[in-house]
């Protein structure tokens, strides 16, 4: 029987920004960004609290992968300090990364909670894809790399996208 034979319901959407996944295929990035996600802190000091970890790498190691994380736009320079003949940064997450998996007890109750939100959520994406329609249009055509990529989920990552950007401004 071939899959288009078999009546299966989509359960789950996995999000993978490249931007993100590149930056953070090294695992002491992901520490340093849980790392700089509670206070900011100096190349230093995060390198500090990596040996507190038991992670032993130079700072200069340290200060690279900073740096890459800042290329990718996932960590800040939020302030500079003048002294000693020189400029401290202190860098910041502006991103975290969350990869943990739910205990199976959990269904029922994530089911109860999807259940009660589903109405509010399908009117929020009816608003979207009805109000920004021409903009969501515009954002998935730039993201098309080719016209053989026409069948990739572009719209559902974008409002995603967009979902989980007003999701982190609640909260914060």
């Amino acid at each position: 029987m071939s899959n288009s034979d078999v009546d299966h319901d989509l359960e789950d959407i996995a999000v993978r920004d490249t931007r993100v996944s590149t930056a953070i295929d090294e695992p002491m990035r992901a520490m340093i960004l849980d790392i700089l996600a509670d206070e900011t802190l100096t190349a230093g000091d995060v390198h500090k609290r990596l040996s507190h970890r038991g992670i032993d790498r130079t700072e200069n190691t340290v200060r690279h992968h900073i740096n890459e994380l800042r290329d990718a736009g996932l960590v800040d320079v939020v302030r500079f300090e003048e002294g000693r003949g020189g400029t401290t940064k202190y860098y910041g997450a502006n991103t975290i990364v969350l990869s943990y998996s739910l205990p199976a007890s959990a269904t029922p109750a994530i089911e109860e909670m999807v259940n009660a939100v589903q109405p509010e959520v399908e009117a929020i994406l009816a608003t979207l894809t009805d109000e920004y329609d021409d903009a969501l249009n515009e954002i998935t055509t730039d993201m098309q790399p080719c016209e053989h990529c026409r069948t990739q989920k572009y719209e559902t990552y974008v409002l995603l996208t967009v979902l989980r950007q007003a999701f982190v401004q609640s909260i914060n």
